[in-house]
């Protein structure tokens, strides 16, 4: 009998173990899947392959950056000058511009004819510049096919726009979305974080044991609440009453997201932060009292101070839950992939880029790529922070032992 308990025993024991192990490997295959894919955005250009992007062979400027070529499509750069070359206005040029400069009876869809007039306007006009598809490119091209730059990290984490599907290059900024989920996360835990405390600090000393029975249920209710519902919460009551409190033209705002988060995250910062306050010496408080102090004294004095770690450590997991929340930020933040100058303005966050667009992007294409790189940001970010909350949990138990 004591022979089979030991047989039983011995297999639980590798069965546990075979189950972290595999579930140890399954994580490293997620990051290194996650970061492979990422990769693929720094190896190519911001441009589609069947695209090509032209100027004269007359035009001396070099290659310009991809945020250059958006700018001259978009008319904020009008002069070569502007990029080294002859004080010279630029030429647009797109496909369907050939009617602009030959007959519509003259302009036809026979890929011969398409290719001979594309290379006579590039022969004609020095100051041209166009894109039109690569099988279209002419055998005898009179014109220089521009090599745009391959996208690196730093340009990427730095980048000040994001605009996956402009034409004919892609910009891919990813700065408008981190500080869009900093600016929200950290003013959820602003807002969440005293409520909470105070909460937790009400439960421990102050509120009776009936109250806390109803308590305790309520707030693990507001966690096992879906996100959608609080989206819709937030959509119906938080959004109005910001438009209306600010005469803002839409109540969609970084503010809204923000106070949402908040409420989200109020269920992990109380419950932590009751216990940590809670696991006080019953001895440093009777001491407290001993010398004169008040209840609000010692609490302030003796048990915050204590359990500063352990709300510490609350905030920044209620921190992580805003940073990683996604459908309740996307309905009322906007949804604004710009550069926020203020908490009343729309915002996007990595999350909700990542959910609005994927389903937009082609498999393989680098929009998909650029959002497995946000992806990789958002678990960096998650990850600083969880390595935060264990460097601080040993020291709270040493403080405990003590």
């Amino acid at each position: 009998m004591k022979k089979l308990f030991n047989i039983s025993n011995t297999l639980i024991t590798l069965l546990i173990k075979l189950c972290g192990l595999i579930s140890g490997i399954s994580v490293l295959l997620i990051i290194i899947f996650l970061f492979s894919e990422a990769s693929g955005l720094f190896n190519k250009p911001s441009i589609d392959q069947e695209t090509v992007i032209a100027i004269s062979k007359k035009n001396t400027i070099n290659d310009p950056e991809a945020i250059q070529i958006k700018q001259i499509f978009n008319r904020e750069i009008r002069n070569w000058s502007a990029l080294g070359g002859k004080p010279d206005s630029i030429l647009l040029f797109r496909l369907d511009d050939l009617i602009l400069y030959y007959p519509a009876d003259a302009v036809t869809e026979v890929p011969d004819t398409m290719r001979a007039r594309i290379n006579r306007l590039f022969a004609q006009h020095d100051n041209l510049i166009g894109y039109f598809p690569a099988s279209l490119m002419p055998h005898e091209f009179s014109g220089r096919v521009l090599r745009i730059p391959n996208l690196n990290v730093m340009d990427f984490i730095r980048g000040r726009e994001w605009i996956p599907d402009a034409r004919p290059v892609n910009i891919y900024g990813a700065l408008p979305l981190i500080t869009g989920t900093l600016w929200v996360s950290l003013l959820a835990i602003l807002i969440a974080l005293p409520l909470g405390l105070a909460v937790a600090i009400y439960m421990v000393e102050i509120a009776g044991r009936n109250i806390n029975r109803i308590l305790r249920p309520a707030i693990t209710l507001l966690s096992g609440i879906p996100s959608i519902v609080y989206g819709f919460f937030g959509l119906v009551v938080i959004v109005p009453f910001i438009q209306d409190q600010f005469g803002l033209p839409a109540g969609e705002s970084a503010l809204a997201g923000a106070i949402l988060l908040a409420i989200m995250a109020l269920p992990t910062i109380i419950s932590i932060s009751e216990q940590a306050i809670r696991n006080t010496p019953q001895s440093m408080k009777e001491a407290s009292y001993a010398l004169g102090a008040s209840k609000w004294q010692t609490i302030h004095k003796v048990m915050i101070p204590f359990a500063s770690r352990g709300i510490i450590a609350s905030a920044l997991l209620g921190l992580a839950r805003a940073i990683g929340e996604t459908m309740a930020v996307l309905m009322v933040t906007g949804n604004a992939a710009v550069m926020p100058s203020g908490f009343l303005e729309p915002v996007r966050t990595i999350p909700a880029a990542i959910a609005a667009e994927m389903g937009e992007s082609t498999q393989d294409g680098l929009h998909v790529k650029a959002l497995f790189a946000l992806g990789c940001i958002l678990f960096v970010i998650t990850l600083l922070i969880n390595l935060s909350v264990e460097y601080m949990q040993p020291r709270t138990k040493k403080r405990m032992m003590l």
